[in-house]
């Protein structure tokens, strides 16, 4: 559905790494393929992903060529949070021993059925569970699926507490209001909670999170629900505590995991969080759109490595995107080279983000594709420029573009 949002006309779909080719490709769409540099030509002015996840791309390399990898948040967080949902209940009430104790009886039993429904029914006290209402349920990280997760859990009568130091004032609207406590630190988090769920990404710095010492210092009986990297908790310092009778509260994951695996305190799954039909097609229809939005308008939103920017277009103005270091001095050069040009600006942005800065420039009159190109090669002599493009009036349409990029 998400290739169904490309204009037939405007835009040629092929599949990346087959024999058929499209010369300078503008853009990438992925969703699991392991992207790496040397898969991106020059000409590639975007990249996005269709998951929330940009682990299987090479975003550094990318950053330092100029190119904004997108993501697509909050896409599947409703299929995510369902499934959370649902492992604090299978972590509750013994669903899944008990399914298999069910399958146990009736091979002991040789299809017996008189007696395979008695012990069905006599063993029912060997999984008696709890109720999730009333528990405290520990939230960490509170983007679209950790909001959306408390939110939940508090319409089923769970206390909820929230951890995420990096919130941002979008993300904080989304929580559900004076219901939520927020914990400022996880270890005060995690001590206090009957469950805990994650929902931060993977980097060096979230590696084992859950490390050894925030292990022995949960409620031993406390269950942990794990859909967003397996590499977030230390699973062989929890397999240990396990081992040493420390602790008895349910591991729920969807990755594969050699320590935990067949642990009978885990469920391990496969990667099922946002495997829905709807949560596909919301993130690829996503995606769609934030790559048709780039390449047309030069807008950014939901990049993982860029600034967000939105710059609305004002007539038949041609527009030059700019990439380039973010060091002091260079929106001064962009606008004296364009003026020594005799170039006038109609409108302009200029933000950035960690080491890049990107400039979205108007300009008050059409260039002739030989002024522009000589535009584009005196943009690309200025010290610390990484690439630009050209986008057409909206008169004439997006589909003109000029690329620049300086070797690496």
């Amino acid at each position: 559905l998400g290739l169904k949002r490309f204009p037939a006309k405007k835009y040629n779909i092929v599949p990346l790494g087959t024999d058929k080719t499209v010369e300078d490709p503008h853009a990438i769409l992925l969703r699991s393929f392991k992207l790496g540099s040397e898969h991106v030509p020059a000409s590639v002015r975007a990249v996005a992903r269709c998951g929330a996840g940009t682990n299987n791309i090479d975003v550094e390399s990318l950053t330092e060529r100029g190119i904004p990898v997108f993501n697509t948040p909050g896409a599947n967080a409703n299929a995510v949070k369902e499934l959370v949902i649902c492992s604090l209940l299978l972590a509750s009430r013994g669903i899944v021993d008990g399914i298999q104790h069910v399958h146990t009886i009736v091979e002991e039993e040789n299809k017996d059925w008189a007696v395979i429904k008695k012990r069905v029914e006599t063993d029912k006290k060997m999984f008696v569970g709890r109720e999730v209402a009333g528990k405290k349920l520990g939230v960490v990280g509170l983007g679209h699926i950790g909001a959306s997760v408390a939110d939940t859990a508090i319409a089923l009568g769970m206390e909820v507490i929230g951890y995420d130091p990096t919130i941002d004032v979008e993300a904080a609207w989304r929580l559900p209001g004076q219901v939520l406590e927020r914990a400022s630190t996880l270890e005060e988090i995690v001590t206090e909670v009957d469950y805990l769920t994650l929902h931060v990404p993977y980097m060096k710095e979230t590696h084992h999170l859950i490390n050894s010492e925030l292990l022995r210092s949960m409620k031993p009986g406390a269950h942990i629900v794990n859909f967003a990297r397996g590499e977030l908790v230390d699973t062989q310092a929890m397999l240990e505590l396990y081992n040493s009778g420390d602790r008895t509260g349910k591991y729920i994951a969807d990755f594969a995991d050699e320590f935990l695996h067949d642990h009978p305190k885990t469920i391990i799954m496969p990667h099922l969080g946002a495997s829905t039909a709807e949560a596909e097609s919301n993130s690829a229809e996503m995606a769609a759109n934030q790559i048709i939005d780039f390449i047309e308008t030069g807008s950014i939103r939901n990049s993982v490595n860029f600034p967000t920017v939105e710059l609305p277009r004002a007539g038949n103005q041609a527009r030059l995107c700019i990439v380039n270091k973010n060091v002091p001095g260079m929106l001064g050069l962009i606008t004296t080279t364009l003026g020594g040009m005799g170039l006038n600006i109609s409108q302009h942005i200029n933000t950035s983000r960690n080491d890049i800065a990107y400039n979205a420039v108007d300009l008050e009159e059409m260039p002739d594709d030989a002024q522009m190109s000589k535009v584009q090669e005196e943009i690309g002599k200025l010290e610390g420029v990484i690439s630009s493009r050209v986008i057409e009036p909206l008169i004439r349409g997006p589909s003109f573009f000029v690329v620049n990029e300086p070797e690496q």
